[in-house]
């Protein structure tokens, strides 16, 4: 019996993405399908990392395809392919750096920085090229949660070399100054150094580079979001009412210079006493979740009040890196593949597929 093209489509179309409820037919990620007789191959092309997923989803779909009567013989190739979304208008992208996700939040205490590390790690376990920009010049905290101690090293004096710990590129004010230190900076220098720290960093071919922005809403943040150029933003908070005064600021500045929100993260949900199991909502119940259905924008998750969170990170082994497999880092995971899904289904951006002009005046 002759295999169609059509009834292999039919029943590919019958495995989904458990991230986002689509088959892999409809939305185009399915490609060079190609029938001879009883042999079956295809390309299946995701737009995000996804490396503990590949297994389980090459087997679905090369179970999918043998349903068909007449099927011997399935090869099923699936890859990952992370392309450069569209930021700001008029803001170009910057070299070897596809997408750039600021984290932030409209005061300080509130997880920013635990939230970075972890979703930076989370992606780059997926198989991602990840890199951490701390943004915090004023109290740069990347260095101690990453491991990390020296300073970058400059082959021409001009541009540094991003230090590195698993797998995960990283550039703080913290490894050019020393620990007690205190940035004594008004904003417009803060700024510029900042700047520095983005352009004349040698990052090598990154698909993600997470900035852990400072806290408030302030001209430096203002200044960041304007000339940085953003994919998108993730705001965190606390459920407690002070925090998400401060956060709704956070949201709209970003809104305000067309910087996409990608979702809102609750830190300290919940707090679980670790005698007696006792669950209690210290800071208030789901305030962040509210927050996220008022402003009508995704709500990627809930993380609880944690010692281990806490010890972990102050450790330089955040939770993703020291208990991979675990509860919270299992959210953290989530929360991350979220934010990748998200971008993946955003435009693209082709600025470099045009020439650049330039105009000279003949002498």
């Amino acid at each position: 019996m002759a295999v169609t093209e059509a009834a292999l489509l039919d029943a590919l179309k019958t495995v989904t993405d458990p991230n986002t409820g689509r088959d892999f037919v409809t939305t185009r990620q399915l490609k060079n399908l190609r029938v001879e007789d009883g042999d079956v191959s295809f390309d299946v092309v995701l737009g995000y990392p996804a490396k503990s997923q590949l297994q389980a989803l090459r087997r679905a779909l090369i179970n999918a395809a043998r349903t068909v009567p007449g099927v011997d013989n399935v090869s099923a190739n699936l890859s990952v392919e992370i392309t450069a979304h569209a930021v700001q208008r008029g803001v170009q992208l910057l070299p070897k750096v596809k997408n750039i996700v600021a984290v932030a939040s409209g005061k300080g205490g509130v997880g920013k920085s635990t939230t970075t590390v972890n979703l930076a790690l989370a992606l780059a376990a997926e198989g991602a090229r990840v890199g951490i920009l701390d943004a915090d010049i004023y109290g740069p905290s990347q260095p101690m949660m990453m491991g990390i101690e020296g300073r970058p090293e400059s082959a021409d004096g001009q541009t540094m070399e991003p230090l590195e710990n698993y797998g995960v590129q990283v550039m703080s004010i913290g490894f050019l100054v020393d620990a007690d230190n205190p940035m004594i900076w008004r904003g417009p220098m803060a700024t510029q150094a900042l700047e520095q720290l983005l352009r004349q960093t040698n990052w090598t071919d990154l698909d993600y580079l997470i900035v852990d922005m400072p806290p408030g809403t302030g001209d430096i943040q203002l200044t960041l979001s304007q000339k940085v150029p953003l994919t998108g933003a993730v705001i965190v908070t606390t459920p407690q009412d002070i925090a998400l005064l401060d956060a709704r600021k956070g949201l709209k500045m970003f809104e305000k210079v067309g910087v996409p929100i990608l979702g809102v993260v609750e830190n300290m949900a919940v707090h679980v006493c670790s005698n007696c199991g006792h669950a209690e909502h210290i800071f208030g119940a789901e305030g962040g979740k509210k927050m996220a259905a008022e402003y009508n924008v995704d709500y990627l998750g809930a993380l609880p009040l944690s010692m281990g969170i806490r010890e972990q990170a102050d450790s330089g082994r955040p939770t993703v890196v020291n208990d991979p497999d675990g509860e919270i880092a299992g959210i953290y995971k989530a929360v991350a593949r979220q934010v990748a899904i998200k971008i993946a289904a955003k435009a693209k951006d082709f600025s470099s597929k045009f020439p650049t002009i330039t105009i000279s005046k003949n002498s």
